[in-house]
């Protein structure tokens, strides 16, 4: 059967998670803020996982691409729900930027610019594959697999990091 050898379980639970982690950044207006926090701690390590699992055919795509369909707009909400939702904790000291090694001063990251990073990818994969050919899912999936292997798995790991600070370490009193 065709769909069985271009769309295998790796593949269809990381779209599911993927549209799981889209819906609950759309949702982030209206979440509470720690158990927005462990539901990001909950989905961060299983899209981690499940992006490196991907086993793709990548012989049957001749050019791996996925069209950018995230607007601006729309990125920048989601972008400030999140560090509305976050306050203060938004920021942190990136410690694995390149240019770290050549500076006297700490580098500031943003969790919700890291996760609207993230957002903009999946979100973009989901947008792209709905209704379309298992040729064109396995080419967007492929594209995703690739900047995932080149930038933003670097930089889920430093939001994962800056998140568990914030569950942990957190001084506001949000319980």
């Amino acid at each position: 059967m065709k769909s069985s050898s271009l769309l295998n379980n790796n593949t269809l639970a990381f779209i599911a998670l993927s549209n799981e982690y889209c819906q609950a950044l759309e949702d982030a207006r209206e979440a509470e803020r720690i158990p927005f926090v462990e539901n990001m701690l909950r989905l961060l390590p299983r899209i981690y996982i499940s992006a490196t699992d991907l086993q793709l055919n990548q012989f049957l795509v001749e050019e791996a691409y996925m069209e950018g369909r995230l607007d601006e707009d729309f990125y920048e909400s989601v972008r400030m729900s999140v560090a509305n939702l976050l306050g203060p904790d938004d920021t942190y000291l990136e410690v694995f930027e390149e240019d770290m090694k050549y500076s006297d001063t700490p580098i500031a990251a943003s969790v919700s610019e890291g996760l609207a990073d993230i957002f903009q990818v999946l979100y973009n994969l989901l947008d792209s594959i709905r209704d379309m050919s298992e040729e064109v899912i396995l080419s967007s999936v492929i594209a995703v697999k690739e900047d995932f292997e080149s930038y933003w798995s670097r930089v889920l790991c430093n939001v994962l990091r800056a998140l568990n600070h914030i569950r942990y370490s957190s001084t506001t009193a949000d319980e």
